[in-house]
């Protein structure tokens, strides 16, 4: 094989090696499907205009293609009036909203795209806490006018607070089909199975200890 072409490949060879792993962590991540939703708790203080003077939200995700993420917002305000709105999100040009979803699975030092703020926002920290019924993995970034907290695997915000001129608003996750309540540190389901096997096991000690005992005072 000539020396040259063979000069060329190694070089080829030497740059897949070298943007490869690059292409991979700058891959774009969506971490949710159609049809899944979580629902927050939410407060406010100060005097917020009526759009933001709400006490619940839930946001259902209604269409995903590519980084284009379509979901259904419907807040409850304090009077009880119930409202939707369809919100457009797309994570690659950073139409996200006031951070509603990111790309998933990012971690500190990652960045993702803010097109309102025109730059990227860096993550700051990792930890392990409690959201609506279970621990999860979260990840968080801050400005001077907002704190949000995701959930790492779906990309979601499970806790933000706003400061914005006059009143803050104050937003916690409570429920979602995203993944399951935990009970004493276990999966739901689990905890019952467990419980189930528990129940049954002893049922069947009492019962041998009982024929046993009966056997032997014939």
């Amino acid at each position: 094989m000539n020396k040259k072409y063979i000069s060329v490949l190694w070089v080829l060879s030497l740059v897949f090696l070298v943007f490869a792993p690059l292409t991979a962590v700058d891959a774009l991540s969506i971490g949710v499907t159609v049809g899944d939703w979580i629902e927050y708790e939410v407060t406010t203080t100060g005097n917020p205009p009526e759009v933001h003077n709400v006490q619940w939200a839930r946001m259902e995700i209604v269409s995903v293609q590519g980084p284009e993420v379509i979901a259904n917002v419907t807040t409850e305000d304090n009077n009880g009036t119930f409202s939707s709105l369809i919100m457009d999100m797309n994570l690659e040009k950073g139409e996200v909203g006031a951070w509603f979803l990111i790309p998933s699975n990012l971690n500190v030092g990652n960045t993702f795209y803010d097109i309102n703020l025109g730059r990227n926002v860096t993550i700051e920290g990792q930890q392990q806490k409690m959201y609506a019924g279970a621990l999860r993995t979260v990840i968080n970034a801050t400005t001077f006018e907002r704190i949000k907290n995701w959930d790492k695997a779906t990309g979601v915000f499970v806790k933000s607070i706003d400061t914005l001129p006059g009143y803050t608003i104050n937003a916690t996750a409570i429920s979602t089909n995203m993944w399951n309540p935990q009970i004493l540190g276990l999966d739901q389901t689990i905890f019952y199975v467990i419980i189930v096997a528990v129940i049954v096991v002893v049922i069947i000690a009492v019962a041998v200890v009982f024929v046993v005992r009966r056997r032997a005072s014939e």
